[in-house]
């Protein structure tokens, strides 16, 4: 019996595995964030492990476009040859490396590590910038300090009110429904979003209310519901005044946003703003009084857009106004998304960021990450560029040479797909490292086969903070190997300076060192303690006391009780602005995730049960809408704009608002929603316009 996580979502759901020898059994156990619950990714999991088209040797792209299986030695040697030939004619940052949210916290790291060292390069970014960016720079700005959820997921189980906004969680993460049982049973849970999803019909059925604002006019309706705290003297000023800077300009920013105004440009009714800010208002007061806390949470829908950082300033000042976070009356957490998407931001992947959540461009932070690796810190290279840029400018004079992909798929996830397919083959190489040969790995020169989840030791850090052990329960398939093995006997071949062992627990210790200080200091968590089921949130610094107790919380379950994480310990409220202009007319795509995907569905696509759920893209359109566009329910669909077209089966559903239509972005080829997407980004957090898309409807005549 091992026991470990599911590989999907940043709930990371305990799950136990069981090896008979004849077959492998998975059944959910009593975890915080799961209590024994599994949605059907997490139970159908196990069915990726012996798939028949797992790769289980590296492939090498033959003269005829074909692969054929090469060893080992030849593999690594032939990406030792590429790099060192690319760097020798071009410099180092023609080298160039994209990693993932989905690997473990030690190969984050050994990533980040072998990116600088190893081939000397700034060009490494990470699939993680499509999804948590925006919150991370909302929250950095705000709180010093960027931790998805800064409390435990369990104390949303006593809420007496939750504002949602962008996270449909019933479909993305079913368990975490569990969570918001009492307060649907309060009438305590709104919901935001444009559609009307399985999340905002709980919120119905308990009695709570959605609020189903026009697509990209989240920012203006946060700006309304703060207006209306300010204007009638809803705010905690006692907090505002301990706590806070910046409470003037806020009010300065948002003087215009009174709720008529912000009605004509939202789409949701002046009364509805009003009493959504009221109800929040009087709970906040009650919850300060002895009663049940109150939380605002935010998820992708609201972040993806290129003013997402704004969005989440938005939804954080609300949340300071009402006196909430930094204490037990609730609180902002931002909902992370990719199974290691909070610990996959912290150690290195990103382009401007050294361990530990460091900076890479700070001489004090250098000097001590050059310590801990051994070398001198003018040899670690500086900021690099964010992935829409990196991506994009692949292959040209500006750009890399050579590509080496870990653990993402972007010509399904990222933006604006065809540049993206453009951009990979200018390339002189391409390395792909996956378990399946998915659409990016399709287009490689070489494929790595490498590990799957119960194949792995390994740290995860979930939603919250929380530090998880990654457990092996069953021997590897063939030839697969882990990154961490990789990226180890490729630096010897390029003679990197340093130390990259191929064992987990010790990328672990070292990641600890370079942690030491940081604002995620993991330097007091112990490897030893995590097997044994200790509850271990960051920051944990070196000397903590650890207890295994199922009922001790360890390290810092709850930030900014006593201080937020500003040199002057305060909260900062952030001014922001918005558009005060009528919306188009034309017909907005927003793209999601359905109940049976994840991802760019490179795993879930492949499990019979799933993928016969949810066989193909299906564009959920009004029937209004469909009617005035001659399109029938079952049709098939030419969405497009200028920067391409999918095709989608369509699904009427009164779920939708008449200006709005629905794509999921699991499909590959002639089915990506991200064919459609908008490559702009946000001027702070390099996060794609993912959710807000132009476009035109064209049915497909003959075709039902």
């Amino acid at each position: 019996m091992t026991a470990t996580h599911c590989p999907y979502c940043a709930l990371q759901c305990g799950i136990t595995l069981e090896n008979s020898g004849a077959q492998l059994v998975l059944s959910g156990r009593d975890f915080e964030t799961n209590g024994g619950a599994l949605c059907r990714k997490g139970f159908s999991a196990t069915k990726l492990l012996e798939h028949p088209q797992r790769l289980q040797t590296p492939l090498l792209r033959q003269s005829d476009g074909s692969f054929a299986p090469i060893t080992w030695d030849r593999a690594l040697d032939l990406i030792a040859e590429k790099a060192l030939s690319i760097r020798s004619e071009s410099g180092a940052d023609a080298v160039a490396m994209f990693g993932s949210g989905s690997l473990t916290n030690e190969k984050a790291y050994q990533l980040g590590k072998f990116a600088r060292l190893a081939l000397g390069t700034s060009r490494i970014d990470y699939n993680g910038r499509f999804c948590m960016s925006s919150a991370a720079a909302g929250t950095n700005k705000a709180f010093g300090l960027d931790r998805g959820m800064p409390f435990p997921l369990a104390d949303l189980d006593d809420a007496a009110m939750i504002l949602m906004l962008g996270s449909n969680v019933a479909d993305t993460m079913p368990p975490f429904v569990r969570h918001l049982d009492t307060v649907r049973e309060r009438g305590g849970l709104i919901v935001v979003d444009p559609r009307r999803s399985a999340t905002a019909k709980l919120s119905a059925e308990g009695a709570g209310w959605h609020l189903q604002p026009t697509p990209a006019t989240d920012l203006q309706l946060l700006l309304g519901l703060a207006h209306v705290v300010l204007a009638e003297s809803l705010a905690d000023s006692d907090y505002l005044a301990a706590r806070t800077t910046g409470l003037d300009a806020l009010r300065a920013s948002v003087a215009a946003w009174w709720p008529e105004r912000t009605a004509a440009i939202t789409g949701v009714p002046a009364e509805e703003i009003r009493r959504t800010a009221r109800a929040l208002a009087h709970a906040a007061r009650e919850a300060k009084n002895g009663g049940h806390p109150v939380y605002i949470l935010t998820g992708r829908g609201i972040e993806q857009h290129a003013n997402g950082t704004d969005t989440v300033s938005a939804a954080i000042n609300l949340a300071l106004l009402l006196g909430l976070p930094g204490t037990m009356a609730g609180g902002y957490g931002t909902i992370t998304g990719q199974g290691n998407g909070q610990g996959g931001r912290e150690h290195g992947q990103k382009c401007d960021q050294l361990p530990g959540y460091r900076k890479i461009a700070d001489p004090e932070h250098r000097a001590h990450v050059a310590k801990v690796w051994g070398v001198d810190p003018e040899i670690i290279p500086g900021p690099g560029i964010p992935a829409v840029q990196l991506l994009n400018t692949l292959g040209t004079a500006t750009g890399a040479r050579m590509l080496m992909i870990h653990g993402a798929n972007p010509v399904v996830s990222a933006p604006d797909a065809n540049q993206i397919f453009a951009a990979l083959r200018r390339l002189d190489f391409l390395v792909v490292a996956d378990f399946f040969l998915s659409e990016t790995a399709a287009e490689a020169d070489l494929v790595l086969p490498v590990l799957q989840w119960a194949e792995e030791e390994g740290t995860m850090t979930n939603l919250e903070g929380r530090i998880l052990r990654r457990r092996a329960a069953i021997a590897p398939p063939g030839q697969a190997k882990s990154e961490l093995w990789i990226f180890s006997e490729l630096a010897q071949r390029l003679q990197a300076p340093g130390t990259f062992s191929p064992d987990a627990a010790e990328v672990f210790a070292e990641l600890k060192l370079a942690s030491a200080g940081g604002i995620s200091d993991y330097s007091g968590v112990n490897w030893e303690q995590l097997d044994q089921g200790a509850k271990i949130y960051w920051p944990c610094p070196e000397g903590s006391t650890i207890s295994t107790d199922p009922a001790a919380r360890n390290g810092t379950p709850r930030l900014f009780l006593d201080r937020f994480a500003h040199q002057d310990g305060k909260a900062q409220l952030i001014a922001v602005y918005a558009p005060v202009a009528s919306p188009s007319k034309k017909i907005s795509l927003v793209t999601g995730r359905l109940l049976e995907h994840y991802q760019s569905g490179t795993q879930t696509r492949r499990v019979d049960e799933l993928a016969a759920t949810s066989p193909d893209v299906r564009l959920e359109i009004h029937p209004s809408t469909a009617l005035a566009h001659q399109i029938s329910d079952g049709q098939l669909v030419e969405v497009s704009n200028q920067r391409g077209t999918t095709i989608a089966r369509a699904k009427l559903s009164t779920d939708m608002r008449l200006d709005t239509v629905f794509l999921p972005f699991h499909f590959p080829r002639t089915s990506t929603a991200n064919l459609l997407t908008d490559p702009s980004v946000d001027p702070f957090s390099a996060m794609p316009e993912f959710k807000h898309a132009q476009v035109s409807l064209n049915p497909i005549k003959g075709e039902n």
